[in-house]
Protein backbone atom coordinates (compact mmCIF):
# COMPACT_ATOMS: atom_id res chain seq x y z
CA UNK A 1 0.00 0.00 0.00
CA UNK A 2 1.29 3.56 -1.06
CA UNK A 3 1.21 5.70 2.28
CA UNK A 4 2.93 8.18 1.09
CA UNK A 5 4.13 10.99 -2.13
CA UNK A 6 7.56 12.16 -2.49
CA UNK A 7 7.72 14.98 -5.14
CA UNK A 8 10.48 16.93 -6.25
CA UNK A 9 10.15 20.78 -6.23
CA UNK A 10 11.53 22.74 -8.99
CA UNK A 11 10.09 21.69 -12.41
CA UNK A 12 7.89 19.90 -10.40
CA UNK A 13 5.92 22.05 -8.18
CA UNK A 14 7.42 25.54 -9.02
CA UNK A 15 9.08 26.49 -12.27
CA UNK A 16 12.40 25.66 -13.28
CA UNK A 17 14.99 28.77 -14.08
CA UNK A 18 15.02 28.20 -17.71
CA UNK A 19 14.00 31.78 -17.52
CA UNK A 20 16.49 33.57 -15.89
CA UNK A 21 19.05 31.35 -17.67
CA UNK A 22 18.13 32.60 -21.03
CA UNK A 23 18.87 36.51 -19.51
CA UNK A 24 22.03 35.11 -18.20
CA UNK A 25 22.93 34.02 -21.37
CA UNK A 26 22.32 37.09 -23.24
CA UNK A 27 24.09 39.18 -21.02
CA UNK A 28 27.07 36.55 -21.45
CA UNK A 29 26.67 36.80 -25.34
CA UNK A 30 26.36 40.77 -25.15
CA UNK A 31 30.01 41.22 -23.09
CA UNK A 32 31.96 38.08 -24.12
CA UNK A 33 33.06 36.84 -27.70
CA UNK A 34 30.59 34.03 -28.62
CA UNK A 35 29.71 32.77 -32.32
CA UNK A 36 26.06 32.11 -30.64
CA UNK A 37 24.18 31.86 -27.67
CA UNK A 38 23.74 27.81 -28.08
CA UNK A 39 27.20 27.37 -27.68
CA UNK A 40 27.51 29.33 -24.31
CA UNK A 41 24.47 27.35 -22.87
CA UNK A 42 26.14 23.92 -23.83
CA UNK A 43 29.59 24.87 -22.43
CA UNK A 44 27.99 26.00 -19.40
CA UNK A 45 25.46 23.35 -18.59
CA UNK A 46 28.18 20.61 -19.57
CA UNK A 47 30.51 22.59 -17.21
CA UNK A 48 27.95 22.89 -14.21
CA UNK A 49 26.80 19.00 -14.96
CA UNK A 50 30.39 17.74 -14.16
CA UNK A 51 30.91 19.34 -10.94
CA UNK A 52 27.19 18.15 -10.01
CA UNK A 53 27.67 14.64 -10.78
CA UNK A 54 30.96 14.71 -8.75
CA UNK A 55 29.56 16.63 -5.78
CA UNK A 56 28.86 13.89 -3.08
CA UNK A 57 30.34 12.59 0.16
CA UNK A 58 33.44 14.31 1.18
CA UNK A 59 33.70 16.30 -2.27
CA UNK A 60 30.32 17.68 -1.80
CA UNK A 61 29.31 21.15 -3.00
CA UNK A 62 25.95 23.49 -2.65
CA UNK A 63 24.32 24.17 -5.43
CA UNK A 64 25.37 28.00 -4.42
CA UNK A 65 28.91 27.27 -4.64
CA UNK A 66 28.44 24.67 -7.86
CA UNK A 67 26.41 27.43 -10.09
CA UNK A 68 28.76 30.12 -9.20
CA UNK A 69 31.74 28.43 -10.17
CA UNK A 70 30.29 27.30 -13.46
CA UNK A 71 29.12 31.13 -14.57
CA UNK A 72 33.14 32.32 -13.45
CA UNK A 73 34.09 29.58 -16.00
CA UNK A 74 31.65 30.11 -18.85
CA UNK A 75 32.51 34.26 -18.41
CA UNK A 76 36.16 33.11 -18.40
CA UNK A 77 35.59 30.79 -21.50
CA UNK A 78 33.84 33.16 -23.57
CA UNK A 79 36.04 36.60 -22.54
CA UNK A 80 32.93 38.17 -21.17
CA UNK A 81 33.29 40.82 -18.10
CA UNK A 82 30.03 40.96 -16.79
CA UNK A 83 29.82 40.08 -13.03
CA UNK A 84 29.50 36.55 -11.82
CA UNK A 85 28.49 37.23 -8.33
CA UNK A 86 25.50 39.31 -9.94
CA UNK A 87 24.46 36.97 -12.37
CA UNK A 88 24.34 34.19 -9.51
CA UNK A 89 22.09 36.40 -7.62
CA UNK A 90 20.05 36.59 -10.60
CA UNK A 91 19.16 32.68 -10.29
CA UNK A 92 19.11 32.72 -6.29
CA UNK A 93 16.55 35.16 -6.65
CA UNK A 94 14.97 33.03 -8.58
CA UNK A 95 15.32 29.86 -6.56
CA UNK A 96 13.70 31.60 -3.73
CA UNK A 97 10.75 32.74 -5.08
CA UNK A 98 9.92 30.89 -8.27
CA UNK A 99 6.76 30.99 -10.39
CA UNK A 100 4.39 28.40 -8.97
CA UNK A 101 2.25 25.55 -11.60
CA UNK A 102 -1.09 25.77 -11.19
CA UNK A 103 -2.04 22.56 -10.06
CA UNK A 104 0.37 22.59 -6.91
CA UNK A 105 -1.50 24.06 -4.02
CA UNK A 106 -4.44 21.96 -4.43
CA UNK A 107 -2.21 18.87 -4.95
CA UNK A 108 -1.11 19.91 -1.03
CA UNK A 109 -4.12 20.57 0.02
CA UNK A 110 -6.43 17.37 -1.46
CA UNK A 111 -3.82 15.03 -1.07
CA UNK A 112 -4.98 12.58 1.45
CA UNK A 113 -1.28 10.83 1.45
CA UNK A 114 1.30 13.06 3.28
CA UNK A 115 3.78 14.45 0.73
CA UNK A 116 7.63 15.00 1.08
CA UNK A 117 9.54 17.47 -0.94
CA UNK A 118 13.03 15.36 -2.10
CA UNK A 119 15.07 18.29 -3.70
CA UNK A 120 18.29 18.79 -5.52
CA UNK A 121 19.02 22.29 -3.89
CA UNK A 122 19.76 24.01 -0.66
CA UNK A 123 17.66 23.64 2.44
CA UNK A 124 17.54 27.76 2.61
CA UNK A 125 16.66 28.12 -0.06
CA UNK A 126 13.93 25.36 -1.16
CA UNK A 127 12.44 26.43 2.88
CA UNK A 128 12.48 30.48 1.66
CA UNK A 129 10.59 28.91 -1.54
CA UNK A 130 8.14 26.69 0.13
CA UNK A 131 7.06 29.74 2.76
CA UNK A 132 6.74 32.23 -0.28
CA UNK A 133 3.73 30.05 -1.49
CA UNK A 134 2.58 28.89 2.01
CA UNK A 135 3.20 25.47 0.96
CA UNK A 136 2.99 22.71 4.07
CA UNK A 137 4.82 19.45 2.89
CA UNK A 138 5.47 16.45 5.59
CA UNK A 139 8.82 16.86 5.37
CA UNK A 140 11.34 18.69 2.93
CA UNK A 141 14.66 16.43 2.25
CA UNK A 142 17.66 18.06 0.31
CA UNK A 143 20.50 17.40 -1.66
CA UNK A 144 22.62 19.49 1.05
CA UNK A 145 20.74 17.28 3.64
CA UNK A 146 22.28 13.97 2.15
CA UNK A 147 25.46 15.53 0.87
CA UNK A 148 24.53 14.19 -2.25
CA UNK A 149 22.41 14.72 -5.78
CA UNK A 150 19.70 13.02 -7.40
CA UNK A 151 19.82 10.39 -8.98
CA UNK A 152 22.72 9.08 -6.85
CA UNK A 153 20.73 6.80 -3.75
CA UNK A 154 21.55 8.34 -0.63
CA UNK A 155 19.01 11.84 -0.69
CA UNK A 156 16.33 9.36 -1.54
CA UNK A 157 17.74 6.92 1.69
CA UNK A 158 17.62 9.76 3.77
CA UNK A 159 13.86 10.83 3.00
CA UNK A 160 12.84 7.03 3.64
CA UNK A 161 14.97 6.95 6.45
CA UNK A 162 13.45 10.25 8.21
CA UNK A 163 10.11 9.69 6.97
CA UNK A 164 9.96 6.35 8.20
CA UNK A 165 8.88 4.31 5.20
CA UNK A 166 9.86 1.29 2.93
CA UNK A 167 10.17 1.68 -1.01
CA UNK A 168 7.38 0.27 -2.03
CA UNK A 169 5.28 2.20 0.28
CA UNK A 170 6.09 5.28 -1.91
CA UNK A 171 5.48 7.23 -5.02
CA UNK A 172 8.28 9.29 -6.10
CA UNK A 173 6.77 12.33 -8.77
CA UNK A 174 9.18 14.48 -10.86
CA UNK A 175 9.95 16.14 -13.99
CA UNK A 176 13.30 14.39 -14.73
CA UNK A 177 13.54 11.34 -15.81
CA UNK A 178 17.23 10.83 -15.39
CA UNK A 179 17.23 12.54 -12.01
CA UNK A 180 13.71 11.67 -10.54
CA UNK A 181 12.21 8.43 -12.55
CA UNK A 182 15.46 6.68 -13.00
CA UNK A 183 16.89 7.84 -9.15
CA UNK A 184 14.18 6.86 -6.94
CA UNK A 185 13.26 3.49 -9.50
CA UNK A 186 17.18 2.71 -8.34
CA UNK A 187 15.72 1.61 -5.27
CA UNK A 188 12.65 0.30 -5.66
CA UNK A 189 10.64 3.18 -5.41
CA UNK A 190 7.61 3.54 -7.87
CA UNK A 191 7.52 6.81 -10.10
CA UNK A 192 5.66 8.90 -11.86
CA UNK A 193 7.10 11.01 -14.32
CA UNK A 194 5.37 14.31 -14.53
CA UNK A 195 4.99 15.67 -17.97
CA UNK A 196 3.72 18.79 -18.16
CA UNK A 197 5.02 19.88 -21.60
CA UNK A 198 3.67 17.28 -24.12
CA UNK A 199 7.34 15.38 -24.75
CA UNK A 200 8.03 12.17 -25.93
CA UNK A 201 7.46 9.27 -23.51
CA UNK A 202 9.84 6.31 -22.79
CA UNK A 203 9.12 2.97 -22.80
CA UNK A 204 8.42 1.53 -19.71
CA UNK A 205 7.90 4.83 -17.87
CA UNK A 206 4.70 6.04 -15.74
CA UNK A 207 3.92 9.13 -17.06
CA UNK A 208 1.31 11.73 -15.87
CA UNK A 209 0.57 15.17 -17.14
CA UNK A 210 -0.94 17.17 -13.88
CA UNK A 211 0.02 16.16 -10.28
CA UNK A 212 -3.94 15.77 -10.36
CA UNK A 213 -3.77 12.68 -12.34
CA UNK A 214 -1.21 11.62 -9.25
CA UNK A 215 -4.04 11.83 -6.80
CA UNK A 216 -6.20 10.10 -8.98
CA UNK A 217 -3.93 7.27 -9.04
CA UNK A 218 -2.56 6.95 -5.66
CA UNK A 219 -4.50 9.41 -3.59
CA UNK A 220 -6.47 6.53 -1.99
CA UNK A 221 -3.30 4.50 -1.25
CA UNK A 222 -3.14 2.27 -3.98
CA UNK A 223 -3.20 2.29 -7.93
CA UNK A 224 -6.52 2.41 -9.71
Amino acid sequence: MIKAFFVDFYGTIVHEDGEVIKKITEIISATGKAEDKGEIDAFWWKDFQTMFLNSHGDTFETQRALEEKSLVHTLERFSSDADAKKLSEMMFAHWVKPPIFEDSHAFFEKSPLPVYVVSNIDTADILQAIAYHNLHPAGVFTSEDARSYKPRKELFELALREAKLKPEEVIHIGDSVSSDVKGASALGIKTLWLNRFGKPVPEGINCITTLKDALKLYGDGGAK
